[in-house]
């Protein structure tokens, strides 16, 4: 008699940490970790131009300047802006068969300080636009990828951008291997605290770089609803309104005439409320304990830049008691054509499941909605505290060992995080014990580095010739 299949409680087949390691052992040998140096651009490689345009076509007009102009200053500032080019790069490229949660956009300034519902400072991965289920070396290469461009922005030579990446590689394999052997709870619960993160940083950083971890660790616990408030409102007829910057950021009495605003206002009134529902019921009964009084038009990033992002100003028990929402259009994941169709309908519900997977702890206001917007348009949003506790790093102040730490603390983030929503034991046992992969991506990502100059350039060239126009934009405060 054949021996009765087991299933897991989600209903898919059980497979024993034998048979998994077996899975990703039998990957290796279809599809080699030395394989994963390989990059080419491939004969029909869509003009880099094109794509970006393609995307700037369903963004707002007027801001879309914008956007390029800040692509333009670095080739570091392109390639956070350069999503959707690479993912069309990445398809192209050896996989392994094994897919995980993505971010979809894990270069290094998408790993930051954030507050947790407990008020502890954690760090973890921020930027969820993206977020799709795909093959799993993608996260990594473009993580890779970003450390060689950052480096090569500080001027280090060929060894030290080496010995970053291959630490941060390291890092995400070693991290791996441990979260393979533990128990399923544990890798769930699993976090890096401020704590951890300084006792991480003894054995590595310079004490210059110490003292400036500690600051910026005091500067997030500062980045909160109050400092916004007190950063981007002025008193208009003895009410708090948010002042205007534009265009980087532009009250709602600002961009439309009375009818049209009067009625946008009542829509978002609309969406403040039902976005409520996709709370916990905790969390709606205190949002419920807030009201809306104003809103405005924000230009938030450099990849998100054109897209529609409204923050909204509420008020509980009195004028000082502030919480800054941020409502961010959500539009199909860059992934999507090359790794599948998501299977949520709402892009806003995408992202907010991607980032609740991959974080150890979200946003107590991270929720998402869907609106019809004034010229007809339906579109989906996602929503969470503007500012909560956030820092970020600031890796051209980084020497190479500082870099390389950051690199290490990356790496281990993204696969406590990738363990989570992916078979950590068959990833594991793909990546083995030696160096064949983090050789193998280190190599990758200087070519894709040199890529992502040229690609810079070709931005730079259809500017100057007035192919796209772009514009700087600085903010006033």
């Amino acid at each position: 008699m054949p021996k009765k299949q087991t299933t897991a409680a989600d209903g898919a087949a059980y497979r024993t940490p034998e048979e998994r390691a077996d899975r990703g052992k039998a990957a290796r040998r279809r599809v080699p970790r030395s394989s994963h140096a390989e990059y080419e651009p491939k004969k029909k490689r869509p003009d880099p131009v094109d794509l970006l345009e393609a995307q700037s076509a369903a963004r707002l007009p007027e801001l879309v300047p914008v956007r390029y102009g800040r692509m333009i200053e670095s080739p570091f500032r392109f390639y956070r802006g350069a999503a959707a080019i690479m993912a069309s790069d990445l398809a192209d490229t050896p996989k392994s068969g094994i897919r995980t949660q993505l971010c979809g956009d894990a270069h290094l300034l998408n790993f930051r300080m954030l507050a947790s519902p407990e008020r502890h400072l954690l760090f973890d991965l921020n930027d969820f636009d993206e977020t799709l289920p795909g093959p799993w070396e993608w996260d990594v290469k473009r993580l890779a990828t970003s450390m060689v461009i950052a480096s090569r922005a500080n001027g280090y030579d060929d060894a030290e951008r080496a010995d970053i990446v291959l630490a941060t590689v390291r890092s995400y394999r070693e991290a791996m291997r441990r979260f393979a052997e533990m128990r399923t709870l544990d890798v769930w619960y699993a976090q890096a605290d401020l704590a951890l993160v300084q006792q991480l940083a003894e054995g590595r950083l310079e004490k210059r770089g110490r003292k400036r971890l500690a600051k910026e660790a005091a500067k997030a616990r500062g980045r909160d609803s109050l400092q916004a408030f007190d950063k981007l409102t002025e008193t208009v007829d003895g009410r708090p309104r948010i002042a205007a910057d534009p265009p980087l950021l532009v009250p709602l009495a600002d961009l439309l005439p009375d009818v049209e605003r009067d009625a946008l206002m009542g829509q978002f009134h609309e969406l403040v409320r039902r976005y409520g529902s996709t709370l916990a019921a905790d969390r709606r009964h205190l949002l419920g304990q807030f009201r809306l009084v104003d809103i405005a038009r924000k230009v938030v990033g450099v990849g998100s830049v054109g897209t529609r992002c409204w923050i909204f100003l509420l008020l509980g028990r009195d004028g000082r008691d502030p919480l800054f929402l941020q409502a961010k259009e959500a539009d199909t994941s860059v992934l999507a054509p090359f790794a599948g169709a998501s299977e949520y309908q709402n892009q806003g519900e995408r992202a907010v499941a991607g980032q609740r997977l991959m974080q150890a702890a979200s946003d107590i206001f991270l929720g998402w909605e869907r609106v019809d917007g004034i010229d007809g348009r339906r579109r989906d949003f996602y929503i969470r505290q503007l500012r909560d506790w956030k820092g970020i790093a600031e890796p051209e102040l980084m020497v190479p060992s500082g870099l390389r730490a950051f690199g290490e603390l990356c790496g281990g983030i993204l696969a406590r995080a990738h363990a989570r929503s992916g078979d950590r034991i068959a990833i594991a046992a793909y990546l083995g014990g030696g160096d064949s992969f983090d050789l193998a991506v280190a190599t990758f990502a200087e070519l894709y580095a040199d890529q992502n100059e040229r690609d810079h350039q070709a931005l730079v060239d259809a500017v100057r010739t007035s192919r796209v126009a772009a514009e700087e934009v600085t903010p006033s405060s």
